[in-house]
């Protein structure tokens, strides 16, 4: 509990209109009107269908003890402060009502377009790996040390992440890593928290649907760099270009990786790919940041056994998090060396005379990455079935088709398997006409053969038909896809009746995706 003026006043709010000498004790704080309980300080909050100004009647009558609002509402008789933004203002508050729980915490915020969840895991397991007590919070779940649960939004709402990280200060956690998602970032989610690390990985066309244009998801994921101190770090994946640019626009200290681009401070070298598996050599080019994180040591080798190139780029990030935290190079490699990757990303579900490969291929970025990666893999055939992105417009779907078209001549990919997954997705996720049109268009042009399947299992099974020994099965797509890894297994199981059943499955073990 908390008198309500000293709350504000600790939170740094600048009040527009409200009454100083209102002061109610505060037991607790709301932007949902049914989880107002008496004494509870309600934030009004605008979102994309609903605002929360037109529940603070019902807030009201529910016990709140005052509210903060970005229009005063004066037909409500509850004492009301107006701020400017109130999504920033309940990020203040939360922050100061916890007790600023994020500077109590080495907190490590990681922001990409792709490989966040992976990247966000990576950092999680090197530091588990040395003992440390860890928290982590992303698109899957939510972790504070042994517990953990199923998580709701990417990066939650500022009064529950805050919440969080009250909860893990209570369990004794030291480390916490958290996915920084572009609308966290445009929401306020992430504005009082206290970063000591923030990571940008990659930046590619996504979410133009949320922020209007990638000019405004590109300031979205800018800020986290922007906003970061003198005191903190900031790493950066110098290959790609919108991260490169970004490198030059942080106050932080700044520790730059890369594969391609030779002014990276550390250096992926000998590059293996041939088995899907990397292995490589960071080098530590600078003698002076090689003493400061490793003791001296500028060169070591990690090989990993998750699958893919864009595995290379997390594990770096990842790798430079556990060195700037101080856990030992042997530790580090030992960790990448374990870590068995997150479902859907790059994942490898089967692997005996043929691999299949299920990814979540959500846009040109991750595009690029995934099939980058088939370049260094030794193989006899590729065969693509592909989950068309549904409800996210002819844009997305034709910049998707686009990248793949692109690819398409170095892979020798002359025909790709198409399907709408009209029975396997829900209503938000369904395929129009003219997002299909437009993937078909681009494919016409390029001339690579389409051949559609309304239905997933279809699509699968015809994709399974001419598999051969040394061949590569993928099953790509966002949530079209999610149900494609069981339908497939459940078929090679059909086809080949002699192997183990639990065996065959052991890959879906604790999947979420299509459960």
């Amino acid at each position: 509990m908390v008198m309500l003026q000293s709350l504000l006043g600790d939170s740094n709010l600048r009040i527009l209109q409200g009454d100083p000498e209102i002061d109610p004790v505060i037991t607790g704080l709301a932007y949902h009107s049914e989880k107002v309980l008496p004494g509870t300080l309600f934030v009004c909050l605008k979102g994309f269908k609903t605002d929360g100004h037109s529940f603070l009647h019902r807030a009201r009558e529910r016990g709140a003890a005052a509210a903060v609002v970005e229009r005063i509402q004066p037909q409500v008789a509850l004492p009301q402060f107006q701020v400017e933004n109130s999504r920033r203002a309940l990020a203040a508050l939360a922050d100061s009502f916890y007790g600023r729980p994020s500077k109590k915490l080495k907190m490590i915020g990681i922001t990409a377009s792709n490989g966040k969840t992976t990247t966000s895991f990576m950092t999680n397991a090197i530091l588990e790996e040395a003992h440390l007590r860890t928290g982590l919070i992303g698109t899957v779940i939510v972790k504070a040390g042994e517990k953990i649960r199923p998580a709701v939004l990417t990066t939650p709402e500022s009064l529950d992440l805050h919440h969080f990280l009250y909860q893990m200060v209570e369990q004794n956690i030291s480390h916490v890593t958290m996915e920084v998602s572009s609308s966290g970032l445009e929401l306020h989610r992430v504005a009082s928290v206290d970063f000591d690390i923030v990571v940008l990985n990659n930046i590619s066309r996504e979410h133009i649907d949320l922020h209007g244009s990638f000019e405004n998801y590109l300031q979205a994921k800018a800020s986290l760099i922007r906003r970061a101190a003198p005191e903190q770090w900031a790493i950066f994946n110098l290959d790609c270009p919108h991260s490169a640019s970004l490198s030059r626009e942080t106050a932080a200290h700044k520790l730059t990786y890369g594969f391609k681009n030779s002014e990276a401070d550390c250096a992926v070298e000998e590059l293996d790919l041939t088995t899907g598996r990397a292995r490589f050599i960071v080098e530590i080019k600078k003698p002076g940041l090689a003493k400061k994180l490793t003791g001296g040591m500028n060169r070591f080798p990690v090989e990993l056994s998750v699958l893919g190139l864009h595995s290379v780029y997390n594990a770096m990030a990842a790798l430079l998090c556990g060195l700037l935290c101080g856990v030992s190079v042997p530790v580090i490699q030992r960790a990448l060396g374990r870590f068995r990757g997150v479902e859907r990303r790059f994942e490898l579900i089967f692997d005996r005379d043929f691999k299949v490969i299920d990814d979540h291929f959500a846009n040109s970025g991750n595009i690029n990455v995934t099939l980058e990666t088939l370049q260094y893999m030794q193989y006899r055939r590729l065969h693509l079935v592909y989950a068309i992105r549904g409800s996210r417009g002819v844009t997305v779907n034709r910049e998707n088709a686009e990248a793949i078209a692109a690819w398409a001549t170095q892979l020798a990919i002359k025909k790709i398997i198409a399907t709408s997954s009209r029975s396997h997705v829900t209503e938000k996720d369904l395929v129009t006409d003219e997002e299909s049109l437009a993937f078909c268009e681009v494919m016409d042009a390029a001339g690579i053969e389409v051949e559609f399947h309304r239905e997933l299992p279809e699509a699968i099974g015809s994709g399974l038909s001419p598999i051969r020994s040394g061949d590569i099965l993928l099953l790509l797509g966002c949530q079209g896809m999610d149900h494609g890894a069981a339908i497939c297994l459940e078929a090679i199981h059909r086809r080949y009746p002699h192997l183990d059943r639990n065996e065959i499955f052991s890959t879906l073990q604790n999947r979420v995706a299509g459960t």
